[in-house]
């Protein structure tokens, strides 16, 4: 067909996303990994469908294709998604996202790099994103473009892991809150000072995790039973928890310097008169006993602020904390889409150095048939008894010449994809060397 030109083929991603999408909607499309190849072989046996892969995680469900049609692939994909899960395509519509090429391959550099997660920089995706390339691994339609595009994400995600320290700084009111006491000791005074948690709840538990990860080696814990500590005190080997019941709450206050209330009582269990009779603490870690107080309802009552030796820090001073790691993670989230930028730029590349591929392949055979004919040719002239070795000189003779003639145009079409120039210079020669051997036409094959 003359003027006929094939579209190109796009890469497009169809999702739910837990910023798009109720969660009840999402566990209906969830795919487990082991249905990851039936779902691959599934969508690529659609019939504007060249590969596929499938990211399906808890807070998304996205599928990547490389389609001949872009509207014809996301209504044959829309469908199947329908089919599989039984939520009407009316609903799935109302509720995905559709991003396209250069846009597709952007969302998932971010997804990734940690930038689309509810925690910003959160490393679980990274090892997703590596299991959809394990998954795929053998599989049919996960094919050239879409490999090479959830492998490129992983290089990606990885850099700016290492690069911007995206996933360092204060994300839960726990981790804040241990943020906020070291921001308010003495640094001479890390590791020495002495630290007592009251209640080993799910927000305690993270506390004296927390508390182990900035080098803390010893604390006292204090809650109602000593089960739930025994079990902490399993988990983080080498590290001594000493259990004391809520009896021995004040008499354990007087040894602490810095104390982490986190339970659900209702009523407050510091007051003044509390702790306006507890010891000094040393002028090592700045003489002041600092109470943080992470309880909602407050555990500390306000009045304790009036005792001269005691601080007071309750969940909204946390801010101060998360604020902080606010701006350094905006600026993080910067260099992270810096590093995207450059990175779709050499994929955006790799993917346009593709497209010299099956040029390539047609001259190479294009030769070769002529290659093949003229040997028939001459060797028939020669007559029947042709020595072996004669044969072979004239294969090689007409190899030689071949190879030798389609050495400078072969050189002329590959290119390593991230040098802008030669791409184009490559795209130029594909056209001309289509032309002058009427690759494009049907004729030649």
């Amino acid at each position: 067909m003359p003027g006929y030109t094939k579209e190109r083929s796009s890469i497009v991603v169809i999702g739910l996303s837990v910023h798009t999408a109720p969660v009840e909607m999402r566990e209906k499309l969830a795919i487990p990994e082991a249905e990851m190849p039936r779902a691959i072989g599934e969508l690529c046996g659609l019939n504007h469908i060249e590969e596929a892969a499938v990211l399906s995680t808890c807070n998304r469900m996205e599928i990547y294709v490389v389609a001949l049609s872009q509207h014809r692939g996301v209504k044959e994909v829309t469908e199947w998604m329908s089919k599989t899960s039984g939520i009407p395509v009316s609903e799935i519509c109302e509720h995905r996202f559709l991003l396209y090429n250069k846009d597709a391959t952007q969302h998932l550099f971010e997804v990734s790099a940690g930038l689309d997660s509810l925690v910003l920089g959160e490393g679980q995706i990274l090892a997703q994103v590596r299991q959809v390339v394990k998954a795929g691994e053998g599989v049919l339609g996960f094919g050239r473009n879409i490999s090479g595009l959830f492998k490129h994400a992983i290089t990606v995600g990885k850099r700016v892991r290492t690069e911007t320290n995206i996933a360092a700084g204060a994300v839960s009111v726990s981790s804040a809150a241990v943020e906020l006491a070291f921001m308010k000791l003495p640094e001479s005074s890390h590791t020495t000072a002495r630290m007592l948690v009251v209640g080993a709840g799910k927000m305690g538990k993270l506390v004296i995790k927390h508390l182990v990860a900035k080098g803390c080696t010893k604390m006292v814990v204090v809650n109602r039973s000593e089960e739930k500590v025994a079990a902490i005190r399993e988990e983080m080997k080498g590290v001594e928890i000493i259990y004391r019941p809520f009896t021995d709450m004040l008499a354990c206050s007087a040894e602490a310097d810095v104390i982490f209330t986190s339970t659900a009582s209702e009523t407050p269990l510091f007051l003044k008169e509390h702790v306006k009779d507890l010891p000094p603490v040393s002028s090592e870690v700045g003489g002041l006993r600092l109470f943080i107080d992470i309880s909602v309802p407050r555990n500390v009552g306000s009045c304790v602020t009036d005792v001269e030796g005691a601080r007071v820090y309750n969940v909204d001073d946390l801010k101060e904390v998360v604020a902080a790691n606010k701006e350094d993670r905006l600026r993080k989230a910067m260099e992270a889409q810096a590093i995207i930028t450059e990175e779709l730029k050499q994929f955006e590349a790799w993917r346009d150095s593709l497209e010299t591929v099956p040029t390539i392949k047609k001259l190479r055979a294009y030769a070769d048939r002529i290659r093949l004919a003229e040997l028939e040719k001459c060797l028939s002239k020669m007559g029947e008894d042709i020595p072996k070795k004669t044969r072979k000189a004239v294969d090689d003779l007409s190899r030689g010449i071949v190879n030798k003639l389609l050495h400078g145009p072969m050189q002329h079409l590959r290119c390593d994809g991230n040098d802008g120039r030669t791409l184009n210079e490559a795209l130029e020669n594909m056209n001309a060397l289509n032309r002058m051997f009427g690759l494009e036409s049907d004729l030649s094959l």
